[in-house]
C-alpha cells in the first residue's frame, strides 16, 4: 500500500505516468483531502471531468474523527516550529492511522514526523 500525495497525482495528471508505474492500481491510495485539492486545481469543466476520470481507479481512504483529532494535535505541536499546514497534517495523520507510506515530492513537509514513512522516488 502506498499513499499518493497531491503533488504526485499532479505529475501523473500532467502525463508523467511513470511516476507510479511500478505499483499496481490496488496498491495506490488517496484520501478525500487529496481529491478536494485536485478538484480545486481544475481550470475548467473539462479539466474537472479529466481529473474525476483519471483518479477513479485509486482507492480513497476516508478522513474520520480519529484522523482529525491526530491532525489537530500535529498542527498544535508543529505549526510554530515547522509551519505545518492543515492539509498536510490531515495527510500525515492518515498515514499514521493507516500505517502506510507516503509518496511525495515534498519530503521536507513530512520528514520531521516520526510516524510517517516516506517513499523517496528520486
Amino acid at each position: 500500500m502506498i499513499f499518493l500525495d497531491t503533488n504526485i497525482l499532479i505529475e501523473y495528471l500532467k502525463g508523467n505516468k511513470s511516476i507510479i508505474s511500478q505499483y499496481s492500481p490496488n496498491e495506490l491510495f488517496i484520501n478525500d483531502i487529496v481529491v478536494m485539492e485536485l478538484y480545486q486545481g481544475a481550470k475548467s469543466k473539462n479539466d474537472l471531468r479529466f481529473i474525476v476520470n483519471e483518479i477513479s481507479n485509486f482507492k480513497i481512504l476516508k478522513t474520520n474523527d480519529e484522523i482529525i483529532k491526530l491532525a489537530t494535535q500535529l498542527v498544535k505541536e508543529y505549526n510554530l516550529s515547522h509551519n505545518m499546514k492543515m492539509m498536510d497534517a490531515i495527510i500525515a495523520s492518515t498515514m499514521m492511522i493507516y500505517d502506510i507510506p507516503l509518496m511525495t515530492l515534498n519530503l521536507k513537509d513530512f520528514r520531521y514526523l516520526d510516524g510517517v514513512k516516506l517513499v523517496d522516488i528520486r
